[in-house]
């Protein structure tokens, strides 16, 4: 045996009270689970009395734009995260049209300037797959093809027209090489350009093809304020009509004031739909702020076409005059987020110019006050145009109530909606739920708030996500699963990160083991590198 962990109260993953017992592992595999295993290892580990775990899935996350120049994960893995889905919010990083790559670079730079680095070496999503697979990661990796991927690839990109016949069949081939390929399924990300532009009947069509594949659809709905009820509405329908054999709810959330307390019917309509068949769940995070660019709150008229054309367009006081008119009353048809939350609910979180750098953590409100002016809109544009539209904000528009209400639902579990990145300040104020989600649920949740159990907690972490993902192997602690644990401490397990200081690691978690072996020892990674790329096969 390589590792025994001796004298551990296990939390298994499946919902069941902690029990008193010693695992051993043995090529990265849980080979022995007993109240005393006799017998020695190459390492033995008293966690007397500390708590050991699956290691968590987190259901929804962005890491995949970060793997291919940074694979170390420090911000997952130091909060437990042992298994990531990627390919989320109808982003990926494949398909890539072969005559389409400089311009996909371009794109990506805007918002990760290092991009414009990057040698990409593949088109197919079977390509960019076995790239992943070369790289030494130390977590497990399950990809999901983005439908933006989809639409620039092979349909009308960024043009509000509906796909042509044969642009829809290229789509549909393209989900084909991704499915076969090992993806998971298909996500969107229908409050983003140029997905914003695509009518329920495209999605649909892909769908049918993810679901001929037993594959899933996972979704950034279209709409989490004002047409959030809608939104959910236009999800069961696609699950309806495309027969995909399980479908989530990306970060579930109610966004805006006007609007909290919606939670009760949204929940109600995945009860619904669950009870009629269809397979349903959804994934949350337990933070008040959302975080997205800041171009994501233009109409999406406005957001038609490159970047170049988009830039154009700020410039020109008639077109800012109409982007302002209709920002500034309800819409049926698109998330307004600036009028739903305010510009005193928009932070700036990530820019790339040393001008704005000083503003970081400052909603757009404050930063016109600081800088002496008088309009809101004129910050706001003067933002977009001097980062080229790369610009990240955090958005305070969620309620505790709907928070808690989502979060003890039986249809929810755990996702960061994050990236694994260094644990870097410098980088700028992303997101603290890069680096603390899931001690945040175990600390202020469970110990502090005690409106989950710490094993219902652990089964929306770990077991839920993988029984959605059809993970057999993990996910539990299980004689013959493999060894993803984490060991940590009930009393003192909590995250540190914060909006202003979000570069912060977890307290309170001891081990994390992934695949059987010890990537992090009390707060220290080591350079260990046993993740594995997972892939679907119908």
């Amino acid at each position: 045996m390589s590792l025994i962990l001796r004298n551990g109260r296990i939390v298994d993953g499946s919902g069941n009270p902690w029990y008193h017992a010693d695992i051993a592992i043995e090529k990265g595999r849980i080979v022995k689970i007993r109240s005393k295993i006799n017998g020695s290892a190459d390492r033995e580990l008293d966690v007397n009395n500390l708590i050991l775990s699956p290691g968590f899935i987190d259901v929804h996350s962005h890491t995949d734009f970060i793997l291919p120049f940074y694979s170390k994960m420090d911000s997952f893995i130091q909060q437990g995260i042992t298994t990531c889905v990627v390919g989320m919010c109808g982003q990926s990083l494949a398909p890539i049209h072969p005559e389409k790559v400089n311009e996909f670079r371009r794109m990506m730079g805007n918002s990760i300037p290092i991009f414009n680095e990057i040698d990409i070496k593949w088109n197919t999503f079977k390509e960019y797959i076995t790239e992943m697979e070369k790289l030494r990661i130390p977590a497990n990796l399950i990809f999901f093809v983005g439908f933006e991927n989809l639409r620039i690839a092979g349909g009308p990109g960024f043009n509000r027209e509906e796909p042509t016949k044969d642009e829809l069949e290229t789509m549909k081939n393209y989900v084909r090489e991704a499915m076969e390929a090992g993806a998971f399924g298909m996500s969107t990300g229908l409050i983003y350009a140029p997905q914003v532009f695509a009518k329920t009947e495209e999605i649909i069509e892909l769908a049918k093809i993810v679901a001929k594949y037993n594959g899933f659809y996972f979704s950034h709905i279209r709409g989490e304020g004002a047409t959030l009820i809608e939104a959910v509405k236009e999800f069961v329908e696609i699950m309806e009509k495309s027969k995909c054999i399980g479908g989530q709810i990306a970060h579930h959330k109610v966004a805006g004031i006007k609007f909290w307390g919606k939670s009760i019917e949204t929940l109600k309509l995945i009860e619904d739909a669950n009870e009629h068949g269809l397979n349903i769940s959804c994934d949350s995070y337990p933070y008040n702020r959302a975080m997205t660019g800041l171009s994501t709150t233009l109409p999406p008229w406005a957001r038609e076409g490159n970047d170049r054309e988009i830039l154009m367009r700020l410039s020109d006081p008639g077109i800012r005059e109409k982007i302002k008119t209709e920002c500034m009353k309800h819409s049926d048809e698109w998330e307004n987020i600036i009028y739903e939350s305010g510009f005193e609910s928009l932070f700036l979180a990530v820019v790339n110019t040393e001008k704005w750098k000083p503003f970081r953590g400052k909603n757009i409100a404050e930063i016109t006050k600081i800088k002496d002016k008088t309009d809101d809109w004129e910050i706001y544009f003067e933002i977009l145009i001097d980062e080229k539209l790369g610009v990240m904000v955090t958005i305070k528009d969620m309620g505790e109530e709907d928070i808690f209400r989502i979060l003890t639902s039986r249809y929810q579990m755990v996702g960061t909606d994050g990236a694994a990145i260094p644990v870097n300040p410098r980088l700028g104020s992303y997101h603290p739920r890069f680096f603390g989600t899931y001690p945040r649920i175990l600390g202020k949740y469970v110990r502090e708030k005690k409106i989950l159990t710490l094993e219902n907690a652990i089964r929306k972490m770990t077991s839920f996500p993988a029984q959605r993902l059809g993970l057999r192997d993990r996910g539990l602690i299980r004689e013959g699963l493999w060894a993803d644990i984490v060991v940590f401490n009930p009393d003192t397990i909590i995250d540190k990160s914060t909006f202003i200081e979000p570069h912060q690691v977890p307290e309170g978690i001891k081990y994390v083991i992934v695949n059987g072996v010890i990537v992090v020892e009390n707060k220290k990674q080591y350079r260990k590198y046993p993740g594995k790329v997972l892939k679907r096969y119908s």
